[in-house]
């Protein structure tokens, strides 16, 4: 009973948290990241260590390789100049010094070959972490424009759907306008054909005549001849013309 308890709380706890990690990726990609840099760092530790011992060894290598040069001459000048005895010595020292100096030499080659391999392999994991948390942000950022794109669409739908469902309201409205619109048109002509036009034209023909006549009292006082508008009969002259 306490066993299936604990697993439903952890299944709880897995849903909670990979629900967190959803909603927050790039969040979690930047822990990823961390940890990547501290798998580097402690792999990097463990690759100097390594380091280390192929220096220590190069050392040895090197002093070694001194050494059996100067027990070689030795022993050939004790021997040249006849001490059989201490040249014995030195050829007995040069014997062990060269068979170390080929067991650490083999010990280098390891050593180095294996610092070549740990840090190619480093390197093509380091690489191969960058490149897919390169791609996981491509992909993060796509998946934020696919979800706007998808929400601007479904926003679009959505509006069209209730533009396309007030089509019935639109109709009856634009009824409405131009009914008011007609009936509007039809009250200015009613009252236009309703306005008596006579008394406007007598009170026209009455302000022409006084500016007529108030202009002839000015030209008088003016001494100014007004030549006359009106048009002249000339049926009786034409008449007598012809006459004679």
């Amino acid at each position: 009973m306490f066993k299936r308890l604990s697993n439903l709380i952890k299944g709880f706890f897995g849903l909670f948290v990979s629900g967190l990690e959803k909603q927050n990726p790039e969040a979690l990609l930047e822990v990823e990241k961390e940890n990547l840099r501290k798998q580097i760092s402690e792999y990097n530790k463990g690759l100097a260590a390594h380091a280390g011992l192929c220096e220590r060894l190069m050392s040895q290598v090197k002093r070694e390789s001194k050494e059996i040069k100067e027990l070689t001459a030795k022993t050939s000048a004790h021997l040249k100049a006849g001490n059989r005895k201490l040249a014995g010595e030195y050829a007995l020292r040069l014997q062990k010094v060269k068979e170390e100096h080929s067991t650490n030499v083999d010990q280098l080659e390891d050593a180095e070959k294996t610092y070549e391999e740990l840090k190619g392999a480093r390197d093509v994991a380091v690489k191969a972490a960058r490149d897919k948390i390169e791609s996981l942000k491509r992909d993060i950022s796509e998946t934020k424009i696919a979800k706007a794109t998808a929400e601007l669409n479904e926003m679009a739908a959505g509006m069209i759907n209730e533009i396309g469902g007030a089509g019935d309201t639109l109709n009856r409205l634009e009824e409405m306008v131009a009914e008011e619109k007609e009936t509007a048109k039809g009250r200015a002509r009613v009252a236009k054909d309703s306005i008596d036009t006579t008394e406007l034209k007598e009170m026209e023909a009455e302000r022409s005549a006084l500016e007529e006549m108030a202009l002839a009292d000015f030209a008088a006082e003016s001494g100014i001849v007004i030549e006359s508008d009106a048009p002249v009969d000339e049926g009786p002259a034409l008449e007598d013309e012809k006459t004679m």
